[in-house]
């Protein structure tokens, strides 16, 4: 009897700790079409999209937000499908092949020889929330190096910083959904 009392007590004791969580929600980013240039200098030259970088954040699946400069957290609930860096460059690849203002457009990871390369440097990739204001800011610098030589053709830093319609993880993925096409446009009549 009393390994029973016992066992019951431990039971009901255990099940007070359990507690059901939410489901994790996974957000991705949605590229819009991007048409075909009608002409471009580097019509018949290739270009492989190396891995994007961050100066500051690691680069994982976890959505980042900020309420200051210094405070910083990750979405417990929601992330991005893969990590953000490997959505980036799928992005990229998909928009610049899209519009085929390069023969081919690669991932890092090709063997194929290369004529350009695009390095990202991301700055900032984040829910910023300042009191009142709530916006998707995204920060990034793109630079087009030539492989046979290693010189530095061109470099472009893009900006964009879109208010977001709810203070949560749902809000934060439309409005960077914006925030990303602006910048997909951006680029292809950058690198026309």
């Amino acid at each position: 009897m009393k390994y029973i009392v016992l066992i019951l007590s431990m039971f009901l004791l255990s099940s007070c700790g359990l507690k059901e969580s939410k489901p994790i929600t996974e957000y991705t980013l949605v590229l819009e079409k991007i048409s075909p240039v009608s002409s471009s200098r580097y019509k018949n030259k290739t270009l492989k999209v190396y891995f994007p970088q961050s100066l500051k954040e690691k680069l994982t699946s976890g959505m980042n937000y900020s309420y200051s400069l210094s405070d910083r957290g990750t979405y417990l609930n929601s992330r991005w499908s893969n990590s953000i860096a490997q959505l980036i460059q799928g992005n990229i690849i998909e928009a610049l092949d899209n519009s085929r203002i390069f023969k081919g457009v690669l991932p890092f990871s090709s063997t194929v020889a290369e004529d350009y390369r695009l390095e990202i440097e991301i700055y900032d990739f984040s829910h910023h929330v300042r009191g009142n204001e709530s916006n998707s800011v995204v920060i990034m610098k793109c630079s087009l190096i030539a492989t046979h030589d290693g010189k530095l053709k061109k470099t472009r830093r893009f900006f964009y910083k879109i208010p977001t319609k709810t203070v949560d993880a749902k809000g934060y993925v439309e409005a960077t959904n914006i925030a990303m096409n602006r910048l997909m446009r951006d680029l292809v009549l950058w690198l026309r």
